[in-house]
């Protein structure tokens, strides 16, 4: 019911404001209008008199808003919508003086015969600009109607295609991210299976957020935080001893907040991917904080050890997709920085989610 009624609330919202427009075109005479003296109330031929201009501003108007806009104007016969135009300009004029002149005699007016002069050229001249000036309303609010349709129409497909984007690089990033997944629980097979099954069950919880809160636009700050900390988990099981693994990920950041999913994700997997080593010593190093409110940073340095070409695993996927979901998500409320040098990488992301 209440898409309804606001549906019906938009569309009378332009009626109320034509009805008070022209109220007040028609009820401004009233001030001037002639009076009786010994009597208080106003002669009906003064209305006739003093409305005929008001009515052929309203009838100009309607024509061109209701018709000529849209069915000349709008399909580029700008000739042929001028020279309408003209034409009905001069109709009113006409119009205008037979009823000033013709239709009510100055005896009425006046109560007294008296010559009738004719009517000065120069209120000609300002009925005709005033009508222009008409024309020229009616296409100005017709053009403007027509841009906030065009600009409504434009961020709804502008919409629909970043949410088809995003889509699709979810659906690249949910493969890569099980890849990566199986390749360390599938090492982990070979050097303690006890704890294979363990990475097995954390895998399934963590593909059930995958899978369902994925799906969703935004989720909790405290679910994200919580599937970033079982990935962590996941990938200790695997690690020898001689890799040394600090995360400070405190309870609380940012509650109550919500955030895009899986957008940390790729920043820590590719710490554990390309900064731990089977028999160097390596380490991790994770902190994530608030540095204000509504605002979460992740900073994370590892020993890098790049994967050779033949390791199609690590082929930037990940990185590639998360830097177009920040542009599509958070355009100018996030800082994503790399570096590296020979012994250590270092990368930080920044989102502000107020």
């Amino acid at each position: 019911m209440a898409p309804d009624r606001q549906h019906i609330r938009l569309r009378w919202n332009p009626v109320f404001i034509h009805l008070l427009a022209w109220a007040i075109v028609f009820l401004f005479p009233l001030l001037f209008i002639e009076r009786f003296e010994s009597m208080r109330r106003v002669h009906e031929f003064s209305l006739i008199k003093f409305y005929v201009q008001p009515i052929s501003i309203a009838v100009i108007f309607y024509i061109n808003y209701l018709w000529l806009i849209d069915k000349v104007l709008f399909r580029k016969k700008t000739v042929q919508f001028i020279l309408y135009n003209l034409l009905l300009i001069v109709v009113a004029n006409v119009v205008i003086y037979l009823v000033h002149r013709m239709i009510i005699p100055d005896e009425f007016l006046h109560h007294r015969p008296i010559p009738r002069p004719p009517r000065p050229g120069l209120m000609q001249w300002q009925d005709s600009i005033t009508l222009a000036l008409m024309v020229g309303l009616s296409v100005a609010i017709k053009m403007t109607q027509k841009w906030i349709v065009s600009e409504k129409e434009r961020k709804q497909l502008e919409q629909e295609r970043t949410e088809a984007e995003l889509k699709n690089l979810k659906n690249q990033l949910n493969p890569h991210f099980l890849f990566n997944t199986l390749n360390n629980i599938y090492s982990l097979i070979a050097i303690s299976p006890d704890r294979a099954q363990s990475a097995v069950l954390e895998l399934s919880k963590m593909l059930r957020y995958v899978l369902y809160e994925n799906a969703q636009a935004y989720v909790p700050m405290e679910k994200e935080l919580e599937f970033n900390h079982n990935y962590i988990e996941l990938m200790r099981l695997r690690l020898a001893r001689h890799v040394k693994v600090e995360v400070d990920m405190p309870d609380g950041l940012c509650r109550g907040y919500q955030i895009a999913p899986l957008l940390f994700i790729t920043l820590i997997e590719n710490a554990f991917k390309h900064g731990t080593s089977a028999t160097e010593p390596s380490f991790v190093k994770i902190v994530m904080r608030e540095p204000s409110p509504g605002v979460i940073e992740c900073r994370i340095e590892n020993s890098c050890f790049p994967k050779d070409e033949s390791d199609k695993s690590g082929s930037g996927i990940g990185l590639k997709n998360l830097s177009r979901q920040l542009e599509l998500l958070y355009p100018g409320k996030y800082t994503l920085h790399a570096e590296s040098d020979t012994r250590v990488y270092r990368s930080s992301l920044t989102i502000d989610l107020n």
